[in-house]
């Protein structure tokens, strides 16, 4: 279930990390997701981005952004005593996809984050998670000025299979990336559970 345990030697309950992955879009918040709610100083692999990149990265409703993620982001969150999650956040764009492959060995799950008004970025990512099986939850990242819309609004959008959580959140606040990730961690265990009893039944 993407986990690892290591025993705890003064007789508290045995520590339990798990891999969740971070993926989206170009320029949707995944860095600011990683970064807001890690408990650590969060390892960026950004890059300013090039004129070279101007005419494959669509920058349209993002034209403050600067700077790009280049391999990944990486962060840790303690959920509660014994359970913490790695965080693994993904680039966005189409050339840096080879690197989705590796990321995604052993995760228990993924967040797709998402941006309604550049909903169609997030294609991709939902087609990858679902055809590999991850189980993911996708939370739609409120940005000031963009309208608004309700988690089914979203669901029948990006016509996901049932049952896929879709959750509102603010990349920028600690908390609500934090109950993100708790309805992902729940999600997910059921969605392995639910496979464990189809496999031995």
């Amino acid at each position: 279930m993407g986990s690892e345990r290591s025993d705890a030697t003064d007789g508290e309950t045995a520590a339990m990390a798990l891999k969740i992955l971070v993926a989206g879009g170009f320029g949707v918040g995944k860095t600011t997701l990683v970064g807001a709610i890690s408990e650590i100083r969060p390892l960026r692999t950004e890059e300013l981005l090039s004129e070279a990149g101007q005419s494959v990265d669509d920058t349209e409703g993002i034209d403050r952004k600067t700077t790009t993620t280049v391999a990944m982001d990486f962060g840790r969150i303690t959920i509660r005593s014994g359970l913490s999650l790695y965080l693994f956040g993904t680039p966005g764009q189409d050339r840096f996809w080879f690197l989705w492959d590796e990321l995604s060995q052993g995760a228990l799950g993924a967040v797709v984050l998402a941006d309604t008004r550049r909903l169609e970025d997030c294609f991709p990512a939902v087609d990858y998670f679902e055809h590999r099986r991850i189980p993911f939850v996708v939370a739609v990242n409120c940005f000031a000025h963009a309208r608004t819309y309700g988690a089914q609004d979203v669901s029948r959008a990006l016509d996901l299979d049932r049952g896929t959580p879709v959750v509102l959140c603010d990349a920028r606040d600690r908390d609500s990336g934090k109950e993100v990730l708790i309805r992902l961690v729940e999600y997910a265990g059921r969605m392995h559970a639910a496979r464990l009893l189809d496999s031995v039944g």
